[in-house]
């Protein structure tokens, strides 16, 4: 099986892109705090998994791709999905798990929401692994948090106080798609790969779905699910989101993308950045060359490289140094493809729809 896998950065010069709410016992009544994880050699500021995935399904659902996003039901204290992957691109690629209520009430005010009109029939308990997976976003190195005091004056009366914390770093993430999974339902009874029930498993017969009997699955089309893949990777190019982005104005798109597709689902490049002593982000060129000679048969792809011009620009030019002759990844100038994010992103979304690359989705 193939997948893609990717190790990214975020420049956040003075963000507040995930926060945990109200600080209790600080000054102000209203002061809001960003997620950190302690260490003795101090904070690391970091996003949520589930909050870069919000915002990557935002993305997708305002861009002009056509993504068809699935509606979102509500039920007392919980939420769901239609959780039908068959029809909708994010429970394919994102993911679900939707266990219907049996109480009669429940039922009822189901039965009662005009809204559910279209919903798809559920009886017993479906789930899906997400097929994208992505890490928490952690700041390569520990940084100070500023508490930012302000008031609201515009009214009559005494100003209004009110804090909030900000910090400058870069965060760094991990994603991974498998191919394979994308576009292919199980339905095996086993947690998580319950994808489909039997009135799933009639549309799927319905719509002419490829029936894979010895796996217990059904397929998309092949085109279907490249299409799928696409639109994935062009919402990464164009990412969107975060916290205080009022105040703070953060572009969160990828600043520093590296990826490829490769035969497992570990990622190769996940140790290729660190910090140096001032708490800067490094790329470590001996350890992308190690990753890219251990692993030369489990890369599949060119490795894209997607850096833009102006951040990090120093590094950036040793790296092109080394790809020259004599230099330390000489041995794979001809493997990786350097450009800018958005280009990177197109680049790899161009080798998905190349007729000789299928096998990738096999």
């Amino acid at each position: 099986m193939a997948f893609v896998t990717a190790m990214f950065l975020i420049d956040a010069p003075a963000s507040a892109l995930n926060n945990l709410g109200q600080i209790p016992g600080s000054r102000t009544d209203n002061t809001v705090g960003v997620k950190i994880i302690p260490t003795r050699e101090g904070g690391y500021p970091y996003v949520s998994a589930q909050a870069f995935r919000y915002w990557l399904r935002k993305t997708l659902e305002q861009g002009e791709w056509g993504w068809v996003a699935a509606p979102v039901y509500r039920e007392a204290k919980v939420a769901y999905t239609d959780a039908n992957p068959l029809r909708y691109w994010d429970d394919d690629l994102f993911g679900y798990m939707r266990a219907p209520s049996k109480r009669e009430s429940a039922k009822a005010a189901r039965e009662a929401d005009e809204s559910r009109a279209g919903e798809t029939p559920t009886k017993e308990t479906v789930t899906r692994v997400s097929p994208f997976r992505v890490s928490t976003l952690v700041s390569v190195a520990p940084t100070g948090v500023v508490d930012d005091f302000g008031v609201m004056s515009r009214q009559e009366g005494d100003p209004v106080p009110h804090e909030h914390q900000f910090y400058r770093t870069t965060l760094k993430g991990l994603f991974s798609l498998d191919l394979h999974a994308v576009g292919t339902f199980t339905y095996r009874q086993k947690t998580g790969y319950l994808n489909l029930d039997k009135e799933r498993e009639r549309e799927a017969k319905e719509k002419g779905l490829e029936h894979l009997v010895e796996v217990k699955a059904y397929r998309l089309p092949m085109s279907e699910r490249i299409r799928r893949v696409s639109v994935l990777f062009d919402g990464l190019a164009h990412l969107d989101g975060g916290a205080k982005q009022t105040v703070h104005y953060t572009d969160v798109s990828p600043d520093l993308v590296i990826m490829a597709v490769t035969k497992g689902g570990n990622n190769v490049f996940g140790h290729i950045v660190d910090a140096d002593a001032r708490h800067r982000p490094v790329v470590k060129l001996e350890a992308l060359r190690e990753a890219l000679a251990v692993f030369a048969d489990d890369v599949l792809s060119k490795v894209y490289v997607g850096w833009t011009q102006g951040y990090l620009d120093e590094q950036r030019a040793h790296f092109m140094d080394a790809l020259s002759e004599g230099g330390i990844l000489a041995d794979f100038k001809d493997q990786i493809k350097v450009s800018h994010p958005r280009e990177a992103f197109q680049e790899i979304v161009a080798a998905f729809q190349d007729e000789g690359n299928k096998s990738w989705f096999s």
